[in-house]
C-alpha cells in the first residue's frame, strides 16, 4: 500500500477520546431494521443480535481508497484492514449522525453534513449481524488516526486492492470483504 499513515501522527488523536467499551448500548433491531430494544455491546455480539453499523469509504481525487488497519487492541478483527472508517450506531442514534461521529472519532474529520449514502447491506453472518449503510466520501486528507482504533492507514488504487484482497483475504475484515465485493470498482 502506498502513502502509509501511522496512528497518532499529525495534530493529535481523534475526537472520540477512546475506544468503545463493552458497556455501551446498541439498539437491537428486527428483520426490518426497526428498533425493538436495547442491549449492551457485549451481549449483542455474544448472542448474535441484529444491530446497526456504518462504513465510510473515502476516495481521493486520484480515485484511490483509504483503508485503515484496525488496532491490535480491538475486540473484533484486530490488525485487519478495513473500510476507511467504520463503527456501530449507538442506541438512539441514526445512521447519518453515526457516520459523521465515526469520521470525527477515527479520522479526525469534522463534517457539517453526512457523506453520500452509497449502498445498504442487510444483516448477515458476514457483517456480524449488522444492518449497514455504506457511505462514500471524497477527501484528500490528511487524517488524524485515533491510535486506540487504528494502527495505520494507506491509500490504494481500487484494482490493486481487489488483487491484494483476492490473494490474501485473511488480511481484511469480513464485513469489508463483503462490502468491497459489492462496491469495488
Amino acid at each position: 500500500m502506498n502513502r502509509n499513515v501511522k496512528a497518532g501522527h499529525g495534530v493529535g488523536v481523534g475526537a472520540g477520546g477512546g475506544p468503545p467499551g463493552p458497556d455501551e448500548y446498541f439498539d437491537v433491531v428486527n428483520e426490518r431494521d426497526e428498533p425493538v430494544g436495547r442491549a449492551r455491546r457485549r451481549e449483542v455480539h455474544a448472542r448474535g443480535l441484529w444491530h446497526r453499523a456504518v462504513h465510510v469509504l473515502v476516495f481521493n481525487a486520484a480515485g484511490e481508497v483509504f483503508l485503515q488497519q484496525r488496532s491490535w487492541t480491538k475486540d473484533l478483527s484486530p490488525g485487519l484492514w478495513d473500510s476507511s472508517c467504520s463503527g456501530h450506531v449507538d442506541a438512539g442514534e441514526d445512521y447519518d449522525p453515526a457516520a459523521v461521529r465515526e469520521l470525527g472519532e477515527e479520522l479526525g474529520l469534522q463534517l457539517a453534513a453526512p457523506p453520500e449514502r452509497w449502498r445498504r447491506i442487510e444483516a448477515c453472518a458476514e457483517t456480524g449481524w449488522e444492518f449497514c449503510w455504506v457511505y462514500r466520501l471524497r477527501h484528500e486528507g490528511p487524517f488524524v488516526l485515533h491510535p486506540e482504533e487504528i494502527q495505520a492507514g494507506a491509500w490504494l488504487e481500487p484494482g490493486e486492492l481487489t488483487r491484494r484482497m483476492a490473494a490474501r483475504p485473511q488480511d481484511y475484515g469480513r464485513p469489508f470483504r463483503l462490502i468491497w465485493s459489492l462496491v469495488g470498482r
